[in-house]
């Protein structure tokens, strides 16, 4: 009797539910193809069932069920397998295909989906990919530049003669002045053994960046005669770039030698790591052959104290014995200076100096009853203006 009125209320509340229609009419479904509707059922109203028949279907349920049978495991391809769904057309749509139905990507087939075969990884690419290259990896280009603008806001209330002198002037102050300077590199005593004697080293110019008036002179004696040798360069110097001039001019000999005068070519600039460089070549009104090359470096130790290490070398092409030069090295002399600059336009200094002559050179200050070479005690001053 319990269970008869337990399964009554469920029969009530089951009713409705099943009386619900599953009808998809209406619905488009694309690739689709919907069976066609059948005749419509009579509406029948549901009928209540006999208690005799409710209560055997309630003692049936009541009854213990059979152990159920296993259901056998389908396999990865039977489930991948699409089911067949009678009425239904699974073709394809026709039209142009969709960016979701292409193969999957490597990046989107991840190595256990492919393990279970849903999804085939792309082949790995066994080069890299190029990269463009950027910034100064790139190919230097050849564009010309662009051309200066020829119109000036200032020319709406000028003339241009008055535009004219303005920018003439504004080009000379912004790297076209005229400038110059007198430098003298070395100035100073000498104090031997024996015979002191003294020595000067300097140049002036006159003139902008690019082309200058220079001239140069330097010398040596001693102080219980007169002066041993001496010359006077004019030069006309081009700077080749921001570094290196061309130098040509004429050179007068001064002091006890021959009064020559020769023809100078030269270069002077500075070199890799700061090397203050000069080399010239001069041709005499004889025919004589000379060269010189010099060199020196201001390591400079603090602000105001700076070494100068310096070497000379002079060179002729054949003997001259009316200025006491022999063929091949004539001279060297390899000097250390110390100064200390009180001022940059002024710098006392103290340093050692050695001098060689060599070949005919040597022979020829023996005959005069001079040194072949030595040391020297070096005080001077390294000043400019």
């Amino acid at each position: 009797m319990k269970t008869l009125l337990l399964t009554v209320p469920i029969l009530m509340v089951a009713t409705p539910a099943a009386a619900q229609m599953h009808d998809m009419a209406g619905m488009k479904m694309p690739g689709m193809t919907m069976p066609a509707k059948g005749p419509a059922k009579p509406d029948v109203k549901p009928h209540a069932e006999p208690k005799a028949a409710a209560k055997a279907r309630a003692v049936v349920k009541a009854k213990p069920s059979e152990k159920p049978k296993p259901i056998p495991r389908k396999t990865h391809a039977e489930v991948a397998k699409p089911m067949a769904m009678p009425g239904m057309d699974m073709t394809a749509p026709a039209g142009p295909p969709s960016s979701t139905s292409a193969a999957p990507l490597s990046n989107a087939c991840p190595p256990e989906h492919a393990a279970m075969g849903h999804c085939t990884p792309a082949a790995p690419s066994s080069e890299p990919a190029p990269v463009a290259p950027s910034g100064t990896d790139q190919a230097a280009g050849d564009a010309p530049p662009p051309a200066p603008p020829t119109t000036l806001a200032a020319a709406r209330f000028y003339d241009p003669a008055t535009m004219a002198t303005a920018n003439r002037l504004m080009r000379d102050e912004h790297g076209g002045m005229r400038l110059s300077q007198v430098i003298f590199n070395l100035a100073e005593v000498q104090v031997r053994n024996g015979r002191d004697g003294y020595r000067w080293d300097g140049e002036g110019w006159f003139g902008g960046d690019i082309h200058r008036l220079v001239v140069k002179t330097e010398g040596e004696g001693s102080f219980a005669d007169r002066v041993d040798n001496a010359e006077v360069q004019v030069l006309y110097s081009k700077a080749l770039d921001p570094y290196w001039n061309l130098q040509a001019g004429v050179r007068q000999d001064l002091g006890a030698g021959a009064k020559r005068t020769y023809a100078v070519v030269g270069v002077e600039g500075l070199a890799p790591y700061w090397f203050d460089v000069e080399g010239t070549v001069f041709l005499s009104d004889k025919g004589d052959v000379l060269a010189r090359g010099e060199a020196w470096y201001d390591q400079r130790i603090t602000q105001r104290a700076i070494l100068q290490p310096r070497v000379e070398m002079n060179f002729a092409a054949q003997d001259m014995p009316g200025s006491r030069i022999g063929a091949g090295l004539s001279t060297a002399e390899v000097g250390l200076r110390l100064r200390y600059e009180i001022k940059r336009e002024f710098a006392p200094y103290v340093g050692v100096s050695w001098e060689r002559r060599y070949g005919a050179t040597a022979r020829f200050a023996r005959a005069d009853g001079d040194d072949t070479g030595g040391i020297a005690l070096a005080l001077g001053v390294r000043a400019w203006f």
